[in-house]
């Protein structure tokens, strides 16, 4: 068992200085893990995560934040306002069932691009925040020319801001795979992880950020704690490890006020969500999607939900039990719907977020 140590580095112009080391997670981690401004004081019932892909890349503004979108991003990560934790940190906490310190924001960054490796982590690391790059193993082992080399990847995680996480071998749409052929894949890049960089990740986020339950099951099998999809929301207390939102940035959507947005937003914790897995069938499309709320019930009649297809969809409140309605089927593919419901005093910008991904094959 690895025995590992998280940092806990504080940003606040009056303590820019180091609080404390902590000890444990070896259970969990592949790589020391770095924390900053962890203090208890405030804390919350959730976090959330931001993902992004390529830096500095402008011919794919899709996946691509430019520079200065990204130094605007430490730059308000690192004022004081937010706790950015490791997110092997993150999960523990989540499955010990710990509260979080006040604005609890973790740093995912997907599929290796060489960009990582010459703009991202230099930045990262002069602002001492911790992050965890997944990784398709596939075409770093074909040495495709945009994506990081192993090479590179094993003088990366050294660095003890740097988790590894698998994003599959091939990157493929794991919700159309059959079972055998998602032990396959996993199984590969599991021994590529395991040769190359001498531990196999712990954590996976799944390509396309595609999910239902044989792929959650899947998962567990090949050794994973926990794994991350590509719908917005925040998670907390209660929430399913294999199920957890992050916030996608890109140049579209990459401003500072979404920045914002995304690293100080809560959970809506949520009870007997319906329907109980991601894909939907053609005899039930649109779903009856329904949900009982048992947190910030006091302003349940705020709560707003939308969905990519359709945009903002009907809401009937029967209590705390919310019963969301889509007029038209979804499409083909993902469909993302999300739930807002503001907190705290008016005014002050936070949201709890809510974020479910339905499928149609």
């Amino acid at each position: 068992m690895l025995k590992d140590h998280f940092l806990k580095i504080g940003f606040k112009a009056s303590r820019a200085a180091l609080f404390g080391l902590g000890i444990g997670m070896g259970m969990l981690l592949s790589a020391p893990v770095l924390a900053q401004n962890a203090a208890e004081d405030g804390a919350e019932n959730g976090a959330s995560v931001i993902m992004y892909h390529r830096f500095g890349e402008n011919d794919f503004p899709t996946t691509n934040v430019r520079l200065d979108q990204f130094e605007a991003h430490i730059t308000e990560l690192t004022s004081g306002e937010y706790t950015v934790l490791a997110i092997p940190e993150i999960v523990r906490r989540l499955k010990a069932n710990e509260h979080f310190p006040e604005k609890t924001v973790g740093i995912t960054i997907d599929d290796a691009y060489l960009s990582v490796f010459t703009e991202a982590w230099p930045r990262l690391k002069k602002a001492g925040l911790p992050f965890t790059i997944f990784v398709a193993t596939d075409p770093v082992d074909r040495k495709y020319s945009r994506y990081m080399s192993w090479a590179q990847l094993r003088e990366i995680s050294m660095d003890p801001l740097v988790t590894i996480g698998s994003q599959t071998a091939s990157h493929l749409h794991m919700i159309e795979a059959k079972s055998d052929q998602l032990d396959a894949d996993l199984a590969v890049s599991n021994d590529l992880f395991k040769k190359e960089l001498g531990h196999v990740p712990q954590l996976i986020a799944y390509p396309y950020g595609e999910f239902d339950n044989h792929v959650i099951k899947a998962s567990k099998k090949a050794g994973f704690v926990a794994g991350f999809g590509q719908h917005s929301g925040a998670f907390g207390l209660g929430d399913d490890e294999f199920r957890l939102p992050r916030f996608a940035m890109n140049e579209n959507y990459g401003s500072l006020t979404r920045l914002k947005t995304a690293a100080s937003a809560l959970p809506i914790q949520v009870s007997d969500f319906d329907p109980t897995d991601t894909v939907v069938s053609s005899d039930r499309n649109p779903p009856l999607i329904g949900f009982t709320v048992t947190n910030e019930t006091n302003r349940i009649t705020e709560i707003a939900c939308f969905s990519n297809h359709e945009g903002k969809l009907s809401v009937e409140h029967l209590g705390p039990r919310i019963e969301v309605r889509m007029k038209k089927p979804l499409p083909q593919g993902r469909t993302r719907l999300n739930c807002t419901l503001p907190t705290g005093p008016s005014g002050d910008g936070r949201f709890r977020w809510l974020g479910q991904l339905f499928y149609v094959k």
